[in-house]
């Protein structure tokens, strides 16, 4: 069976800024390498001159010293050249982590190399490079920490020792530290790169989802700009009403103009009725705009998608139980519930073969909306990460070339559409048909107490 898309419809074209599955790449500050720089300056002091002076080991203490005080005078001149809360460049902010990885290779060239235990080291520049900068540079830093680890295996000054005494490393145990080091460079980077990845796309994702509830708040908010516009529109149309009058009364009564001040004054009335029932509604928001029966949101989020060759068909507890009529559910109309649950129906609608099944049904303790079609069905392969951000099947994401005539899905429309049902309170959980039919099922689930506004 055919597997079915998961990006639910959300326009490009008001959010173009998420219209890619791929995060964009986080540019890293001046101030975060200075002062990790500073942290490895501290530390390779500290270590080199404990080893020199506490330990009493022999060892290059001028030429350790020397790459040491380059890397301060590198960071002094990067403080006072630019303001430490620039953000970087890529090109820039590789080139320093490949200076980073240069500067310890010599100072482990001058120390040991990879009998040294401080080698692990070479993992912190590929790490950062992971999580900040693009794969591209990742590979780089991560092939010159595998050419320096490489070298300081055969060429490196001794490792430091108790003098008069020979201290040797197998060579099965220098392959066995080039070894982990290499793994350990591989599996930091692609384990931070995957978090990081996970994290901006997160951030993104959400950052949408409160772009869209900003929009459906603000379409939800122009019944009473439309009750405003009406009470401040009244007073100039009763002036244009009475000066049209006042005009027709003073004109010749077979003039040129008669029919013109006639058009005048009946539009000017037919406007004034339009605004008065603007006007009557703004009394009626509370009481009647702000409420609404469950069936008849089903409905009014419905109408839109009627008229297709998809059959919509809605069952409820009342068809089953007269009495029910009496207790349906009413809620306060959500922008964020609204939103959510079309998005489901107009997608359920977008890969129904023939019909789709609305069935709303509640309890005294829970109120259950459930959408069923006859599609496809979900897609087996990315079941398990349906609700994550930018995970679909349409075109335009990944390899996967959904069906023709599709629109491109960016994969935020049903994590939005998630996250936006399970902050008004609901559970969301998503199911194929058994077989022998087949097609999606989506269940929504609140706390009655929740949302109905008889129970809360």
């Amino acid at each position: 069976m055919q597997g079915r898309a998961t990006g639910y419809h959300m326009p490009q074209d008001l959010y173009p800024q998420f219209a890619t599955g791929e995060a964009e790449i986080g540019m890293l500050r001046l101030r975060t390498l200075v002062r990790l720089r500073w942290l490895a300056i501290v530390g390779q002091t500290g270590a080199v001159l404990g080893v020199y002076f506490v330990l009493g080991f022999p060892l290059p203490l001028g030429l350790c010293l020397a790459v040491i005080a380059f890397s301060a005078w590198l960071n002094i001149f990067l403080t006072i050249r630019w303001r430490k809360s620039i953000r970087l460049h890529e090109t820039h902010a590789g080139l320093l982590l490949v200076y980073d990885v240069l500067q310890l290779a010599v100072l482990l060239f001058l120390t040991g190399g990879l009998e040294n235990p401080f080698s692990f080291l070479f993992l912190v520049p590929v790490t950062i490079s992971a999580t900040s900068l693009s794969m591209r540079w990742t590979l780089m830093l991560g092939l010159m920490a595998l050419a320096a680890a490489t070298f300081l295996a055969f060429y490196h000054y001794p490792l430091p020792w108790v003098p008069g005494q020979a201290f040797a490393l197998p060579d099965v145990y220098i392959g066995g530290m080039w070894a982990a080091i290499m793994s350990g460079v591989v599996f930091s980077a692609i384990y931070a790169r995957r978090i990081a990845d996970e994290a901006r796309q997160m951030s993104a994702a959400l950052s949408a989802t409160e772009m869209v509830l900003a929009r459906e708040q603000r379409l939800s908010a122009l019944d009473g700009l439309a009750a405003a516009a009406a009470h401040e529109l009244g007073t100039p149309l009763a002036t244009i009403a009475l000066v049209a009058k006042e005009l027709k009364r003073e004109l010749p009564l077979e003039g040129s103009h008669k029919e013109d001040i006639d058009l005048l004054i009946s539009q000017t009335a037919r406007c004034r009725e339009i605004l008065a029932r603007l006007s009557s509604r703004e009394a009626q928001t509370d009481e009647m705009y702000q409420r609404t029966r469950i069936l008849v949101m089903i409905e009014d989020l419905i109408a839109p998608l009627r008229g297709s060759d998809v059959v919509i068909a809605v069952t409820s507890t009342a068809d089953l139980d007269d009495r029910a009529e009496e207790n349906e559910p009413v809620l306060r109309r959500n922008p964020a519930i609204a939103y959510g649950l079309g998005n489901l129906l107009e997608n359920a609608v977008d890969f129904a073969l023939a019909r789709v099944e609305v069935d709303a049904r509640w309890t005294a303790s829970q109120v259950s909306i459930t959408v069923r079609d006859d599609g496809p069905g979900f897609q087996e392969n990315i079941f398990d990460r349906l609700g994550d951000p930018f995970v679909t099947s349409r075109p335009g994401y990944g390899e996967e070339s959904g069906e023709p005539g599709r629109h491109e899905g960016m994969g935020l429309g049903f994590f939005i559409a998630k996250t936006l049902l399970e902050r008004s309170g609901a559970s969301v959980s998503l199911a194929n048909r058994p077989m022998p039919e087949h097609g999606a099922v989506v269940h929504v689930v609140w706390p009655r107490g929740s949302i109905d506004l008889g129970r809360s």
